[in-house]
């Protein structure tokens, strides 16, 4: 059996976070572990309050994964502190781990800032470089490149501009563009576009921690980057088109949808 480490907050109400990771993760039949690095009160509505874990805790939490259930692959989402940033990269570089899935998490669904400030420059200079793969969307791809996105030629030029920072893949999703919802994968100075259904369900939380997630699992499988994407979003399309509807916001996707 593969194993997958989400590396990423808790979600109380299930719908984001390190509960849509081990939902995705058994999904698709692989093992799930998690490293908490904080832990959230939310719900559908929003974000109510942040607590988070002292980085040295989080320091051993991975160091009792990968001491004993080595990853196959390891997604990452919010890491709301440099400390905590630095204590991750440092992990990871110690135990040589591979396939590595970074969604940039800085602003929740609901609209709530999940990333400060500095840690936005940790998060550049001491994580991203080792990822295989990031993941933002757009208003997170803005933040990191510097670059307002409006339309799929302002994705190529967020990309080519993140691309000065970190050589690895770039996956900007294009949920948020108006006239289309086509994601954009940069690798090896080459463009390659991914169709986006825009599909009618208000229900979206959790949807970039799935996708990443689900990338993390394809990777762990063996597959090479543009098909674990590909097949991460046929995961995602089905569990937004089966329309589950829970809480009282916007609500999260069905993850345990037959595939």
């Amino acid at each position: 059996m593969k194993k997958v480490l989400s590396i990423a907050g808790s979600d109380c109400s299930g719908g984001a976070g390190i509960q849509a990771d081990l939902k995705t993760i058994s999904a698709h039949k692989m093992y799930g572990m998690t490293a908490i690095t904080a832990l959230t009160a939310q719900n559908t509505t929003g974000v109510y309050g942040v607590q988070e874990a002292e980085p040295e805790f989080v320091g051993l939490q991975l160091d009792c994964i990968m001491q004993d259930i080595f990853p196959d692959s390891v997604k990452i989402g919010m890491v709301s502190s440099p400390a905590i940033i630095e204590i991750i990269a440092e992990k990871l570089q110690q135990y040589k781990q591979q396939n590595i899935v970074i969604d940039p998490v800085m602003i929740s669904t609901s609209g709530s800032r999940l990333l400060s400030e500095n840690a936005i420059d940790a998060l550049i200079t001491k994580l991203i470089s080792l990822a295989t793969i990031i993941t933002p969307n757009i208003p997170e791809a803005e933040s990191l490149s510097g670059i307002a996105i409006k339309t799929k030629e302002d994705m190529q030029k967020a990309a080519e501009k993140l691309a000065e920072k970190y050589d690895g893949n770039i996956l900007i999703k294009g949920g948020h563009l108006e006239s289309t919802a086509d994601d954009l994968l940069y690798s090896d100075r080459d463009f390659i576009w991914f169709p986006g259904v825009r599909i009618d369900n208000p229900n979206t939380h959790g949807t970039g921690c799935t996708l990443s997630s689900a990338i993390a699992c394809n990777l762990a499988a063996g597959h090479d980057v543009k098909t674990s994407i590909k097949l991460a979003k046929e995961y995602l399309t089905g569990a937004l088109k089966d329309d589950l509807d829970i809480g009282k916001g916007s609500g999260p996707l069905n993850h345990c949808f037959s595939m």
